[in-house]
């Protein structure tokens, strides 16, 4: 991924944005216990976590 390599600045950029987001969301879906969208919130958090470790692992792929 060329992309990722040559634009490290937006890279850290979009790696702040949705780490600050998914733990908001965590933490936000955490204080909503017994509710259906409190644990909407969690899921989306952890997909948006998982997204960003994706982002930031992106450079390091091997082209093979």
């Amino acid at each position: 991924m060329k992309f990722w390599k040559e634009h490290a600045t937006l890279r850290m950029a979009l790696l702040i944005i949705l780490f600050v987001l998914s733990l908001f969301l965590v933490i936000a879906g955490w204080k909503m216990t017994g509710q259906l969208k409190g644990l909407g919130m969690m899921v989306l958090g952890t997909g948006t976590l998982l997204i960003a470790l994706a982002i930031y692992n992106a450079p390091f792929k091997d082209a093979k």
